[in-house]
C-alpha cells in the first residue's frame, strides 16, 4: 500500500474511532481574558497611584515614570508566574509578516550562587534582540546587529500556552540602533494618530469641543483551510510553499455550493470549539464560525476592537489557528490560494472611526447636523480611495494575493467604492443640487437643515466590491488571508487622514470667512462628491466591462504585486507616506525593497519546489506508466492474436506528449531560475523577471503534470489528490 493510500485509511479509521479531539467545556464568561494582564488585573494588583499614572500613559500618551515601570513589572511577573509562566518575551512584528519572540527566564543568580526571580521595569520597557537577520531593506548591515524592542503599554501583555509551556508575551515596538522603524506597529499607531488629529478638526468645526481623540476600529474576518496532517506531509509543495503547485481539479469542488454555511464537520467543530476557548483566554473575542465557499475552507470573525489591538490580536489568532490545528491532527493553511480552481482565502477588514465619547463617525445620525457630519466623513473615505487608491492597493500586496484578486472570488485590483442605492441617491442629489424622490420612500432634500435621518442597510451587500459601505463601516475586501493587517490599515488610515486634512482646511477657511458650518459643509460636499464620483461603483465588479469602464474613469488597475510595488516610491504615494512624518524617505524605499525581496524569494522557493516535485515525484510514475503501456502493446503484438491496440497506442502517444511537454517545461523553469540567480540588476528588475518568466514557467509545468494526473495509474501516483485533501478529514 502506498503512503498516500495508507494515510487515507488511517484518517478513515481515526474518524470512525472518534469524531475529534475533546476540548474543555468551560463557561466563556469565566475564561474570557483570563490570560491577559488587562485593566481589570492592573486595577487589582497595582497601587492606586501607579494604576492612574499607567492609565495616563496608556490613554493619553504621557511618558512612563521609571518608578512606575518597576512596580508594574513586578506585578506583571507575580501575576504571570502565579499562572505558571516561567519565561517572558518581547513579542514584536518585524517586516517578515510574522511575529518574533526570544524567550528569557525570570530567574537570576545571586552573589551567593543561589537563584531568584526578577523582572525589572527596565526589562519590561526595553529589550535588545539581534536585528541583523531581520529584513531591513538595506537600512542595517549584517554586522550592525543591535535593535531595540520597546513596550507598547496600549496593547495588553498576555500568557501564551504552547507545548506544555507558559510564556508572558509583552507586545512591543521594534526599531534599529539608529532609530529606523523595523516593524509595522509603530507606523500603524502613527497613522492612527494622524487620522485622529485631522478628524478632531472636523469634529471641532461641527461644534464638538469635548472629544479628545478619534480611533480606528477593526473587525477582522479570517478565512483558512484545514487539511489532515498525514496528507499534508506527503505534499512537499504545501510544506514548503503553503500552496499546491500541482493538482488536477477534483470531480467535486464547490460546484454544488453545499459546503458554504453547511453543517460543520464533527472533527472540525471540535477544533473550532477548542480554538475559540484558547482565543477567549487571550482576550480575543471570536464571534463567528462557519463553513466557507470552498471545501475544507472555514472562517472565524473577531468582534470590533481598537485597530492597534485588533492587529495584534489577528497576528495572535493566526498563530493560535496553526497551533490548535496541529493538536487536532490538522494543518491550517493561511495562504491566499492553496488550491487552484476553487476559491482562495481573504481577510475582510471591517474599518470604522469612533471618537473618545463612543460615537461611530460612520454611523448616520438622527439630526440634520449629525447627517451633515456623517456625509463629510463619508466624503473623506471616497476621497481617500480615489486620490490614494494606489497606496491602499499597495497595502494589500503579497505574492499569494496575485492568485486571488480579480479571479471572480475576490474583488478586482481596481479600487472602487460601493455605497448602496439610497446613499448613492443622496450623493447624486448633492452633486446635482436637485430634490429627488427616493425609491425608499420620502424626499431626499438638500440643505443641511433639511437632510433626513439616513436609514441603515437600505441596500443589498455587494460582495464584488473591494471597498463597500455596510451600514456604519467600510469593508475592505482585498486583504490577503496570510497578511498582517497592520500593512493594510497603515495605508487606509494615512489616506483617510490626508483626505480629512484637505476637508478640514476647506471647512475652516469657509467658517473663518463667516459661513456657518451647515452652509460650508453643503458647498464642500457638492464639490467633493462631484470630484470623486468616478470611484463610486454599485454594480458587479466581476464583470469584464468594468475593467474598460474603470479605465475610462481614470482608475488604476495594478494587476499584480510587481506592478503595484513599482508605484510605492513615486508621486502621490511617496508624498503620502512621507506626510505626517510617518516615514522617512529612506524607510519608504527600504520597505519597498523588502516587499520586492519577499516577492522574489517567494517565487524562487515555489520555482525550486515545482522543479524538484516535477522531476522526482511526477516524472517517475509517468515514465513507468509509459513503459508499462509500451510493454503491454509489445506483448499483444508478439502474441499475434489480432487484438486491436489502437486504444493503448493512443494512451501511449498522449503520455509521450505530456511527458515530453513536462520535461521541456521543467528545463525551461530550471533555466529561468538559474538566469534569475545570475541577474545583477536591481531588485525591481529581478521581481519583474520572476513575475514574467518564472511564474509562467511554473504554470507550464503544472499544465502537463495535471494532465498526467488524470490518467496515470492511481495506485502509483505519489501526491495526495485534491479530492483527498479537500474532502477527507
Amino acid at each position: 500500500m502506498t503512503p498516500r493510500k495508507s494515510a487515507i485509511r488511517n484518517i478513515a479509521q481515526r474518524r470512525t474511532a472518534r469524531g475529534g479531539r475533546e476540548c474543555a467545556k468551560e463557561q466563556i464568561t469565566e475564561i474570557f481574558a483570563q490570560n491577559v494582564f488587562n485593566e481589570k488585573v492592573m486595577r487589582e494588583r497595582l497601587p492606586g497611584d501607579v494604576f492612574k499614572k499607567l492609565q495616563k500613559t496608556m490613554k493619553l500618551g504621557v511618558p512612563l515614570d521609571p518608578m512606575v515601570a518597576d512596580v508594574v513589572a513586578n506585578a506583571m511577573k507575580d501575576w504571570a508566574m502565579g499562572k505558571g509562566a516561567t519565561h517572558y518575551t518581547h513579542w514584536f512584528q518585524p517586516m517578515t509578516g510574522q511575529m518574533a519572540e526570544k524567550h528569557d527566564s525570570f530567574i537570576a543568580r545571586s552573589k551567593t550562587g543561589n537563584i531568584f526571580t526578577e523582572f525589572s521595569g527596565k526589562t519590561l520597557i526595553q529589550g535588545e534582540p539581534d536585528a541583523s537577520s531581520f529584513p531591513s531593506g538595506g537600512m542595517r548591515s549584517t554586522f550592525e546587529a543591535r535593535g531595540y524592542t520597546a513596550w507598547d503599554p496600549t496593547s495588553p501583555a498576555f500568557i501564551m500556552e504552547s507545548g506544555g509551556s507558559k510564556t508572558l508575551c509583552i507586545p512591543t515596538f521594534f526599531v534599529s540602533y539608529t532609530g529606523d522603524i523595523l516593524d509595522r506597529k509603530i507606523p500603524l499607531i502613527r497613522s492612527i494618530d494622524a487620522l485622529s488629529q485631522q478628524a478632531l478638526r472636523i469634529l471641532r468645526a461641527f461644534g464638538n469641543k469635548t472629544a479628545s481623540r478619534v480611533d480606528t476600529n477593526l473587525g477582522v474576518e479570517q478565512e483558512y483551510f484545514l487539511v489532515d496532517r498525514e496528507l499534508f506531509f506527503q505534499r512537499p509543495d504545501l510544506v514548503n510553499c503553503g500552496r499546491t503547485l500541482y493538482g488536477q481539479r477534483p470531480p467535486k469542488g464547490q460546484d454544488l455550493e453545499d459546503h458554504y454555511f453547511g453543517a460543520i464537520p464533527q472533527r472540525v467543530l471540535a477544533f473550532m470549539t477548542d480554538l475559540e476557548q484558547r482565543l477567549l483566554k487571550l482576550g480575543i473575542p471570536a464571534k463567528t464560525r462557519h463553513n466557507e465557499v470552498a471545501p475544507a475552507q472555514f472562517e472565524m470573525a473577531q468582534l470590533y476592537e481598537s485597530a492597534n489591538i485588533a492587529a495584534d490580536h489577528n497576528m495572535l489568532a493566526m498563530e493560535v489557528l496553526r497551533q490548535t490545528a496541529e493538536d487536532h491532527g490538522f494543518v491550517c493553511l493561511l495562504h491566499e490560494k492553496p488550491f487552484a480552481g476553487i476559491n482562495g482565502s481573504g481577510k475582510h477588514n471591517n474599518w470604522s472611526m469612533s471618537d473618545s465619547e463612543g460615537h461611530n463617525l460612520l454611523d448616520p445620525g438622527r439630526t440634520p447636523m449629525d447627517n451633515a457630519q456623517f456625509l463629510v466623513f463619508l466624503a473623506a473615505v471616497l476621497r481617500a480611495v480615489h486620490k490614494y487608491g494606489v497606496a491602499i492597493r499597495i497595502g494589500v500586496v503579497c505574492p499569494g494575493n496575485d492568485h486571488r484578486l480579480g479571479a471572480n472570488e475576490a474583488p478586482p485590483a481596481i479600487l472602487s467604492v460601493f455605497l448602496g442605492a439610497q446613499l448613492n441617491e443622496i450623493v447624486e442629489s448633492i452633486i446635482s443640487g436637485e430634490k429627488k424622490v427616493s425609491d425608499h420612500g420620502g424626499l431626499i432634500k438638500l440643505g443641511v437643515s433639511m437632510l433626513p435621518p439616513l436609514p441603515k442597510d437600505t441596500s443589498d451587500r455587494n460582495r464584488t466590491s473591494p471597498v463597500a459601505f455596510t451600514g456604519n463601516k467600510f469593508e475592505f475586501r482585498a486583504v490577503g488571508s496570510s497578511q498582517a493587517i497592520a500593512q493594510t490599515n497603515i495605508a487606509i488610515n494615512l489616506a483617510v487622514a490626508a483626505a480629512l486634512e484637505d476637508i478640514a482646511d476647506m471647512l475652516e477657511e469657509k467658517i473663518g470667512n463667516g459661513a456657518d458650518v451647515g452652509k460650508a459643509a453643503q458647498e464642500i460636499l457638492q464639490k467633493l462628491y462631484r470630484e470623486h464620483k468616478p470611484v463610486i461603483f454599485n454594480d458587479d465588479s466581476y464583470n469584464e466591462a468594468w475593467v474598460a469602464e474603470a479605465a475610462k474613469r481614470g482608475l488604476p488597475n495594478l494587476r499584480n504585486s510587481v506592478e503595484a510595488l513599482k508605484e510605492m516610491g513615486r508621486g502621490v504615494n511617496l508624498a503620502l507616506m512621507k506626510h505626517f512624518d510617518l516615514f522617512s524617505e529612506k524607510e519608504i524605499f527600504a520597505r519597498q525593497e523588502i516587499l520586492f525581496e519577499t516577492y522574489c524569494k517567494t517565487i524562487a522557493i515555489e520555482g525550486v519546489a515545482a522543479l524538484r516535485i516535477g522531476r522526482s515525484l511526477i516524472l517517475p510514475p509517468a515514465l513507468a506508466y509509459q513503459t508499462e503501456i509500451a510493454r503491454n502493446i509489445a506483448q499483444i503484438r508478439a502474441a499475434d492474436a489480432g487484438i486491436d491496440v489502437s486504444a493503448q497506442s493512443g494512451l501511449l502517444k498522449k503520455a509521450a506528449e505530456d511527458i515530453r511537454g513536462l520535461k521541456e517545461a521543467l528545463d525551461t523553469l530550471e533555466n529561468s531560475l538559474a538566469e534569475a540567480n545570475r541577474m545583477i540588476g536591481g531588485i525591481e528588475a529581478r521581481a519583474e523577471f520572476y513575475g514574467t518568466r518564472v511564474v509562467p514557467a511554473m504554470a507550464a509545468c503544472r499544465r502537463y503534470a495535471d494532465s498526467l494526473e488524470g490518467y496515470v495509474d492511481d495506485e502509483t501516483w505519489p501526491l495526495p489528490k485534491y479530492d483527498e485533501l479537500l474532502w477527507i478529514y
